[in-house]
């Protein structure tokens, strides 16, 4: 996981009047609370629309964003799994910006930064931890907590279900129940599991289903088990963050996973991490073996990384949007902050989201119209 949003170097023009990040006095609930940061809930009512007062660094027109990158810590993860295992990089401790994570909060800091609607999901390292009974229990209660936010808080939250991948059996039953019963915007997943990544066979099953569902998919990078505490004193997510989406990006590309489910629509996080610069370079195996490939992938690899969706958390910057925009176009980007774990904090990434030369009606697609293609059931906000 990257470092939570915080106070950037050189006092940055932002404003903090409620940044959580920032309060020392945050605290993680008692398991038995519904929702961390509870002591918030008196300041924003659950009915809590757009406010008419604008704060400083809010967007003019008020909230309209839709941001697909947005975490929660339900308190059931943290009694089944541990903080331990959730905070490995940092010895277990719980950051204050995590602890301090209510949707009463994030509503106001949303509605600080223009955001209409976030979509909330588990951060690595998901809920699979190599036991079947527990990754279920954990997919199912975060799940069901994930979708009681939404629920409480009409059109401010949407759900991304977690699924205990590599479970399949597991998984295929959390779809049904994500779907048909607590009726998800889409599904999170992890770019790898027990050094397996998402284009392997046994996972087939999981994008069958999810391609008939017309599922939106929404990737989280991780580290996987190979690659844990290879460099001293670097964290995994400063580089293997970026390297494990490449590998799943690859991996269902030429499995022919995106070609054979046309009808999921994938999100990569990260602008794509490295995909974007590495393009050619994955794309040219398909010309060097196309006997095996033009199969699986017959309309080319470029055909398909085009189809792909790309949020911008953390790379709101111009070497991350050059290579991207050699690939894709506007229309295939989105608003994800990535609060409140991100490195940036949200006005930093909407700022550098606003300076990178895109028209209005390219940010007006990038900040929401291209996610309600997906999520159509929030053009109401």
């Amino acid at each position: 996981m990257p470092m939570p949003n915080t106070i950037p170097a050189g006092g940055a023009d932002i404003s903090l009047s409620s940044c959580l990040c920032c309060d020392p006095l945050a605290a993680m609930p008692a398991p038995g609370h519904r929702y961390a940061g509870a002591r918030l809930a008196s300041r924003v009512p659950a009915d809590s629309g757009p406010r008419t007062r604008r704060r400083r660094g809010a967007a003019e027109k008020g909230p309209h964003r839709i941001d697909v990158h947005h975490h929660i810590i339900p308190p059931a993860y943290l009694t089944l799994v541990g903080a331990e295992r959730i905070f490995r990089q940092s010895g277990g401790r719980v950051p204050p910006a995590i602890a301090a994570w209510s949707p009463q909060g994030a509503i106001e800091i949303m509605d600080e930064c223009g955001i209409a609607t976030a979509m909330t999901s588990l951060s690595a390292p998901g809920t699979w931890f190599g036991d079947i009974a527990q990754g279920r229990r954990v997919s199912r209660e975060c799940n069901e907590y994930a979708a009681g936010i939404a629920q409480d808080f009409p059109g401010r939250f949407g759900t991304f279900a977690a699924l205990p991948l590599p479970d399949i059996e597991g998984s295929l039953r959390e779809i049904a129940y994500a779907y048909d019963v607590l009726k998800v915007d889409g599904v999170a997943l992890m770019t790898s599991y027990d050094n397996r990544w998402p284009g392997e066979k046994e996972f087939a099953p999981v994008f069958d289903e999810l391609n008939r569902r017309k599922a939106v998919v929404f990737f989280h990078p991780t580290t996987p088990d190979c690659c844990l505490n290879l460099i001293s004193n670097v964290p995994d997510s400063a580089i293997e963050f970026l390297f494990d989406t490449v590998r799943a990006v690859t991996s269902l590309l030429y499995s022919g996973t995106f070609s054979r489910c046309a009808d999921a629509r994938f999100i990569f996080c990260h602008n794509g991490s490295a995909v974007p610069l590495l393009k050619d370079r994955i794309c040219s195996r398909w010309n060097m073996d196309r006997a095996l490939f033009e199969p699986l992938v017959p309309n080319g690899p470029l055909h398909e990384l085009k189809k792909l969706y790309f949020e911008c958390a953390g790379s709101t910057f111009a070497e991350c949007f050059l290579p991207l925009l050699q690939m894709v176009t506007a229309k295939n980007i989105l608003v994800g902050t990535d609060y409140p774990w991100g490195r940036l904090s949200i006005q930093q990434t909407l700022k550098g989201l606003q300076q990178q030369g895109f028209s209005p009606a390219e940010m007006r697609a990038i900040e929401r119209d291209n996610a309600l293609g997906l999520f159509p059931r929030f053009s109401g906000r």
